[in-house]
C-alpha cells in the first residue's frame, strides 16, 4: 500500500504558482476534473452547493480543468474562471488546467488513480467530472464516475465529516 497522502502532493494555481496540498490534511476533500463545455458541466452547481453547505465543517472541493476529453475545456485560465464564476457562481478553488491521463498527468492524478481504480481495475479516467473523495487522514476513500451527481455523494461526505 502506498503510504503517501494528499499532503505529499502539490497543485498549480491558474497563475502558474505551485501550491502544496499539505494544508488539506485534516479536511475532507473532493477532487474533480472539470470542463466548461461538457454535458456534465451543470454539476458545477451541485459541487458548489456541497462546498457551501459543508465547507465550514472542513470540506473542500478542488476543480482541475482538463481538455483531454472531446476538447471540452479549450479556454485559458481567465476564461475558465470567468465561465465558472458567471455561470455557476463557483467559489471553490479551480486549479490550472491539467492532463489527467498519460505522461503529462501530475503526480497527484497518478496517485489518485492508483489508490482508487475505476471499473474492472482500470486506472485511466474515462471522462470529465470523475471525482475522488479523500478523508481527513489524506487517503483516497472512493472514486465516483462522471455520471454520479454531486448530490449522490453527500451521504459519504457527511459520514467523513
Amino acid at each position: 500500500m502506498d503510504p503517501r497522502t494528499i499532503a505529499d502532493f502539490a497543485a498549480v494555481l491558474p497563475d502558474g504558482q505551485p501550491v502544496s496540498l499539505a494544508d488539506r490534511l485534516g479536511k475532507v476533500v473532493l477532487i474533480v476534473n472539470t470542463a466548461s463545455k461538457c454535458g456534465f458541466t451543470p454539476q458545477y452547481a451541485g459541487l458548489e452547493a456541497l462546498w457551501r453547505k459543508h465547507g465550514a465543517r472542513g470540506f473542500e472541493v478542488i476543480g482541475f480543468p482538463c481538455n483531454q476529453f472531446g476538447g471540452q475545456e479549450p479556454g485559458g485560465a481567465a476564461e475558465i474562471a470567468g465561465f465558472c464564476s458567471l455561470n455557476y457562481d463557483v467559489s471553490f478553488p479551480i486549479m490550472a488546467k491539467v492532463e489527467v491521463n498519460g505522461p503529462g498527468a501530475p503526480p497527484l492524478y497518478d496517485w489518485l488513480k492508483a489508490q482508487a481504480p475505476g471499473v474492472l481495475g482500470t486506472r485511466r479516467i474515462k471522462w470529465n467530472f470523475t471525482k475522488f473523495l479523500i478523508g481527513r487522514d489524506g487517503q483516497v476513500v472512493r472514486r465516483y464516475a462522471p455520471t454520479d451527481k454531486p448530490e449522490k455523494l453527500e451521504g459519504d461526505i457527511a459520514a467523513l465529516l
